[in-house]
Formats: structure tokens, sequence, C-alpha cells
């Protein structure tokens, strides 16, 4: 196995499509847990308008035979900075890639954005149905509330 990020230094990637995610393998084979990744300056752009939007990502995810190391996907998502795409392409497409490639027993990511419009616009997707007897705690992330 042959990591790109792990112990290299490493620039942000152009596009989400340039960026290489590295997985090893799951240290807990065949024992169901439940990793947890929060993104809480997540960014990219609009596609209509060019200005940046804003998100509070949480990825939950239990592992197969592989994990994400995490350095690669910070990398990941920060090269969504010049990503032109609607909320629910960025977050979707997140999920969807992680699942592809990494292959979990199962998935979800919470996509809390910030309001532009004045309409904050909070977008989910996971892999399928939870797991029975993983602990699945909230994502913790409270509905906008604006200034009130």
């Amino acid at each position: 196995m042959t990591l790109k990020h792990l112990g290299q230094t490493s620039g942000l990637p152009a596009s989400p499509e340039e960026a290489v995610l590295d997985y090893v393998p799951n240290p807990r084979k065949g024992r169901p847990y439940l990793v947890r990744f929060t993104a809480p300056e997540f960014t990219s752009l609009c596609p209509v308008t060019g200005q940046p939007d804003f998100a509070h990502l949480v990825i939950d995810y239990v592992p197969g035979e592989t994990i994400v190391e995490s350095k690669s996907l910070k990398l990941f998502l920060g090269s969504f900075r010049n990503h032109a795409g609607f909320h629910e392409d960025c977050t979707v497409g997140i999920g969807e890639r992680l699942t592809a490639e990494m292959q979990p027993l199962w998935l979800r990511i919470g996509g809390y954005w910030y309001p532009r419009g004045g309409i904050p616009i909070d977008v989910f997707w996971q892999s399928g149905p939870p797991l029975d007897g993983v602990w699945l705690p909230a994502q913790g992330v409270p509905g906008y509330r604006g200034r009130g």
C-alpha cells in the first residue's frame, strides 16, 4: 500500500476530481464501530454567482475493510474551495465518493449550510439503513437560528 499524503508534503488539490483519497486497513476489522469526522469550516462556490458558500459537515461511517486517512480527507474537502456546486451536489457527492471508494458498512453525511438569500439549506444522505448494534449519536449541529 502506497499512501500519497501521510508523512508527505501535499498541496491542496485544484478540484475534488483531482483529489486523491488514501485508505488504510481497518485496525478493528470485524468489530462494528462508528467513526465521525466534523468539518465546521467547509467552503465551496455557488455555481450561479461564484460567491462562497459555507457549511458545517458531519461524516459518520462504520468501516468495512478500510478507513479513510484523515489528511487525505482534509485535502479532499479543502479542494471544494474552488468547486462550483449546489449544496446538494457537494454534500451528496462527498458521501457517494467515500462510499464508492472506501466501501464502508454504512455512511451518512449531514451538510448544515449557512444561509444565502435568507434561507439555510441542510442536506442529508446515507448509504442505507443504520447497522444494528452500532452506537449512532446525534450529529449535534443545531438548526440555524440567526441572531435570535
